[in-house]
């Protein structure tokens, strides 16, 4: 009899732990579920402040920012053998574009000086996909890009102020900090929600620390200078503005083709100054110097 007893307590004591196991398990379950459904409110991120840095209206109507006097890194040690060494250079105040020259303002150009229409370059889609107002001029050559900002009272901005003006005074790889940030800048791929071209200024966390747009990416864009390979290891520290004349040209700044390595900022592309392109676009600079008769204002 006592050990029927004895079985039957058995029995009953691991009924019960099995129940008590089951429920541990049960608030487990609903622990976790808890956890992995709660939705905790992301902080965003607070936009940048530009409102230091000064905005000048150009002859032709359209904004540019100044960008000011003083030292910063120009080149790199990470990439190809052209942009090193890394190096300090000292440039005066510029102004240039906040944003690319649109296909719209190109053809204004065009109109008022009766300059013929450049042939426009290969492209491997419908031509409509990229020839729109809004959209970077593109198919300059290095003379159209010159022509047009003089006409503008302006000027190409150099190799070396064109990477401050995306850059800053350090050693930022992008526009917007050292790592690639996807659909910040309209370079190869979808992520940044543009097939080809995108509008100048369409990617707002996409600026520079001066608050210029599409300096990573969009159109590739001409600089003044003529390219010489070693021409950083004999520059000059203040103001340089390229080596003699030639016919091979400096292009900066990537495009909607590149790759984000490509797309760097102390990335140094050429071409010959006649070619022309799907990815080559224009912006121009100024001399503060030259500015101070036009109208200015701050910038937001």
């Amino acid at each position: 009899m006592g050990s029927i007893i004895f079985v039957f307590a058995s029995f009953a004591l691991m009924i019960g732990l099995l129940v008590h196991e089951s429920y541990k398990a049960k608030k487990q379950r609903e622990l976790l579920a808890s956890v992995k459904t709660e939705h905790r409110p992301v902080a965003a991120v607070a936009a940048q402040d530009f409102s230091m840095y000064k905005i000048l209206v150009g002859d032709e109507g359209r904004e540019m920012v100044q960008i000011p006097e003083g030292p910063f890194t120009m080149g790199s040690p990470e990439g190809d053998p052209d942009e090193a060494p890394e190096h300090q250079v000292y440039l005066k105040t510029f102004y240039i574009d906040k944003k690319e020259v649109t296909q719209e303002e190109y053809d204004r150009f065009l109109r008022m000086t009766k300059r013929q229409k450049p042939g426009f370059p290969v492209f491997e889609d419908d031509q409509s996909k990229i020839l729109k107002p809004e959209l970077p001029a593109i198919g300059v050559s290095w003379s159209d890009a010159e022509a047009y900002c003089k006409w503008a009272g302006k000027r190409l901005p150099t190799e070396a102020e064109w990477e401050k003006a995306g850059r800053g005074e350090g050693k930022r790889r992008y526009a917007w900090g050292d790592e690639f940030v996807p659909g910040q800048a309209n370079v190869d791929g979808r992520e940044d929600g543009f097939q080809y071209l995108a509008p100048p200024g369409a990617l707002e966390a996409g600026r520079s620390p001066y608050g210029v747009y599409d300096m990573t990416g969009n159109v590739a864009e001409w600089v003044a200078d003529s390219y010489d390979e070693h021409y950083y290891k004999k520059a000059p520290y203040r103001d340089p503005s390229g080596p003699e004349e030639a016919d091979l040209k400096v292009i900066r700044g990537g495009s909607w083709r590149e790759t984000s390595h490509n797309a760097r900022l102390s990335k140094r592309f050429t071409a010959k100054k006649w070619r022309t392109d799907s990815t080559i676009g224009i912006r121009c600079a100024r001399d503060a110097e030259e500015s101070k008769r036009a109208p200015s204002r701050k910038t937001s």
